[in-house]
This record gives structure tokens, C-alpha cells and sequence, in this order.
């Protein structure tokens, strides 16, 4: 660990490994990245499914997260180096305060997304309100596990008080029940909470999501359960692995995981046979577009509350929508 970047920081070799895969490193433990989305709608060549199912802006996007090398899972799906990541309790004393995460994180972003500036196929008056403007949309994911910031409800907090943020999402493993409890207490409940949900079953959930914790497989069960009271958008991301997690006895199990966490939506979403994920992982693992429609026509059987909502191609994904839920798909609509 470098003394150099703090009590709690990246070693040296992580940040190295950071920068050859072009993300900018904030502070002493967080880091950002330009999504491929983003680069895309720069260029005009389409917007990320967030932005089609939720209205979250993808040009806008800040990709980043407080806890980039750290994490409670080693999912054999992350296409992030996870190999490479360790597991470690943060410390309130020792690390980064929220505003320096995120005005590290509005510069880091901009010099990372001024590399494309001049380019023949970007659009230049998108890009000028990108690179000038403060990040409208936040997603609070990217690499590691958010949850483990010890300051997360102030970051979230401050972020939503900022006039120019229009949606703040986060995702997280649900390793962290205790913490997301205290966003619901402390009043810093991100606009759109995502909880990944991969297994309906602990041996399943053992072999996909290798948890650092024993009991793992409890902590996610309570997550579900907590969120149930979450006065928040909820959705669920259910990334199916063909063959090892999406096998049909298991339907009526994730049946009941989803319908009793009373999540607004879910996301059933096509592993992607990319980056680090194709050393644990072979390409027979990926389904298609078809399979992902045909797998959630069957585990709507399975699901009494929820209906289709909509799909993208691009991204393998099919939407779920609770029929109870107040909201719409859309950000900032709400039924009734």
C-alpha cells in the first residue's frame, strides 16, 4: 500500500492496471471510467438501455465508484479484473470525504472524455455540453462494491442536493444490508437502487457469486427483504449465465425471491462473454436475444405481480415491471 495516497488507498499495481484500462483514478480508493455507451452516443450510434427504459441521460454519465478495488463477491461473470480485487473493511477515519470523490470524479471525467474531442464522428455540440457541464446523471457502480464506503448516504446525499443531478442509481451486490438501511434512515436513497440478484439457490449462489462472507447467501435474503419498505425505485438485475444459473427448476425459486421483494422492476439480463469474465466463462454461456424473451415468458409463470415491460436487443435485456408499483418506467413519472 502507498503511504503516499493515504490510510486507506489502491496499491501501486492497481493503479497501473487502472490506467491501462483507461479508468481515472479519484483520490485515494475511487475511480471513473467513460462508458462505451457514452463514447456511442457521442458518435451518434445510439444510447444505453438505462436511457431507453428510464430516461437516465447517457451522454451525461458519470461511471464511477467509491470503492473501485474492493469488493464482498468474485462473480465468475464480472468482466471486471476482480482477480486482482481484495476484500477490506473501510475505515470512516480513512478515507476520502464525499466531496473530494466528487470533485475528483468531475475532473478525472473530464480529462478522460476531452480525448474525443476532435474527433470526425463526434458530435461537437454534445460534447461541449459534456465536457463543460456538471454530470447529470450518476451511476454509482462501475467497478468493486459501493456499499463498503462507510460515507455513502453523505455521497449520495450530496449528490441529489446538487441542482444539475437529475438521477443518482446505484448498484450493489446486497452484501451490505446494514448499509443500505441506513441510506433508508439517514434520508439518501439513490433515485434508482439496483440489487443483483444471480442464484435462487445457496449452492448456485456459492458457485456464481463466491462470496467473501460465510453467510453470503443470508445477507442477500435480507437485502430482498429489506427493500420491500424502500420508498425508492427498485430493480433487480438478474444476469443469466446459460447452463449454470437459468436452468428451469430453478424458475419457481427466483419466483419468490422477486415477488417477495416487491421491486418496481426487473432486469433479465444476457451474461456478455467479455473482458475478465472469458478466463472463468466460455462463449456457450451467452444467450441470445430469443432465449433471454423465451426464458422470461417461462419465469413469468412464476411471477403473478410482474409483466413484460420492454426489451433491448442490443443489450440482451427484457423489463419486468411490477403491476403494483407506482411508478413508470420513466424517471420522474409516477401512476396515480
Amino acid at each position: 500500500m502507498s503511504e503516499s495516497r493515504g490510510k486507506f488507498s489502491f496499491s501501486d499495481k492497481v493503479v497501473e492496471e487502472f490506467l491501462k484500462k483507461q479508468y481515472g483514478i479519484v483520490g485515494n480508493h475511487s475511480a471513473v471510467q467513460i462508458c462505451g455507451w457514452t463514447k456511442r452516443m457521442l458518435r451518434g450510434k445510439g444510447a444505453c438501455y438505462k436511457q431507453k427504459f428510464y430516461g437516465a441521460d447517457t451522454a451525461s454519465c458519470a461511471q464511477m465508484s467509491p470503492a473501485a478495488a474492493w469488493c464482498s463477491q468474485n462473480c465468475i461473470f464480472c468482466w471486471r479484473p476482480m482477480e486482482w480485487m481484495e476484500f477490506k473493511a473501510m475505515g470512516e477515519e480513512e478515507v476520502d470525504s464525499p466531496d473530494e470523490i466528487i470533485e475528483g470524479t468531475i475532473a478525472a471525467k473530464r480529462k478522460l472524455i476531452s480525448g474525443l474531442g476532435g474527433a470526425e464522428d463526434v458530435n461537437e455540440e454534445l460534447f461541449r455540453r459534456v465536457l463543460d457541464s456538471f454530470p447529470a446523471h450518476w451511476a454509482i457502480s462501475l467497478s468493486g462494491e459501493p456499499t463498503l464506503y462507510p460515507k455513502l448516504p453523505e455521497l449520495i446525499r450530496n449528490l441529489k442536493e446538487r441542482e444539475e443531478v437529475k438521477t443518482v442509481f446505484l448498484v450493489t451486490n446486497g452484501q451490505e444490508p446494514e448499509m443500505l438501511l441506513r441510506l433508508k434512515e439517514e434520508k439518501a436513497l439513490p433515485t434508482q437502487l439496483y440489487i443483483s440478484v444471480d442464484a435462487a439457490r445457496k449452492e448456485t449462489f456459492d458457485k456464481v457469486n463466491v462470496p467473501v462472507y460465510p453467510d453470503g447467501w443470508g445477507r442477500i435474503n435480507r437485502t430482498l427483504e429489506l427493500i420491500a419498505e424502500f420508498p425508492c425505485r427498485r430493480v433487480l438485475r438478474f444476469t443469466v449465465i446459460k447452463g449454470i444459473n437459468d436452468l428451469e427448476s430453478m424458475l419457481p425459486l427466483y419466483g419468490k425471491m422477486f415477488e417477495k421483494s416487491g421491486a418496481d422492476f426487473i432486469e433479465v439480463k444476457a451474461y456478455m462473454h467479455l473482458g475478465y469474465s472469458r478466463k472463468r466463462l466460455g462463449a456457450e454461456n451467452m444467450p441470445t436475444h430469443e432465449y433471454m424473451k423465451e426464458l422470461c415468458e417461462k419465469l413469468l409463470v412464476f411471477l403473478p405481480d410482474y409483466s413484460f415491460e420492454d426489451e433491448d436487443e442490443k443489450s440482451r435485456i427484457v423489463l419486468l415491471k411490477n403491476k403494483n408499483s407506482k411508478y413508470r418506467n420513466i424517471i420522474g413519472s409516477v401512476d396515480g
